[in-house]
């Protein structure tokens, strides 16, 4: 069994709080359309060359990253165990727990993204570590 999975075919992954975008306030709906086309998949870029990019996320209890496009294959590490709440831009909400050396893979179809943001709704820090594949379907977003 692959470790690779497409977009279309992604388990639902942590608990359905809300479809539809049930509790989406006005300004998050506005963050979602104003960071559409935001690359910037972590609050750090580590490091970066002709191959990958790797991204830090690191999230305070309550913190949150913004909204932002993932459109390269990639995978995240969690670093530690914590809990997120998510938004996607299909409207749904989902809190999901980690385990501290969970990974997950995501490939990316012509075309196809993910945007959603990630909120820490845990009691200690919730860090990730992102590595996005340069040579992918896609052509990589230009980072601010």
């Amino acid at each position: 069994m692959s470790d690779t999975t497409f977009l279309s075919d992604l388990p639902l992954a942590g608990s359905l709080v809300g479809t539809d975008f049930a509790g989406w306030s006005p300004e998050l709906r506005a963050e979602f359309a104003a960071h559409e086309f935001d690359g910037e998949v972590g609050s750090r870029l580590l490091s970066a060359d002709d191959r990958v990019r790797v991204w830090e996320i690191r999230l305070a209890p309550g913190q949150r990253w913004h909204a932002h496009r993932h459109v390269l294959d990639y995978f995240w590490t969690a670093v530690n165990p914590g809990r997120s709440r998510q938004h996607t831009s299909d409207g749904t909400t989902r809190e999901v727990a980690y385990a501290a050396g969970e990974t997950r893979h995501f490939t990316f179809a012509a075309g196809q993204y993910l945007l959603h943001d990630i909120e820490n709704v845990g009691d200690t820090d919730l860090v990730f570590t992102t590595v996005e594949h340069l040579d992918s379907a896609n052509q990589p977003l230009d980072l601010s």
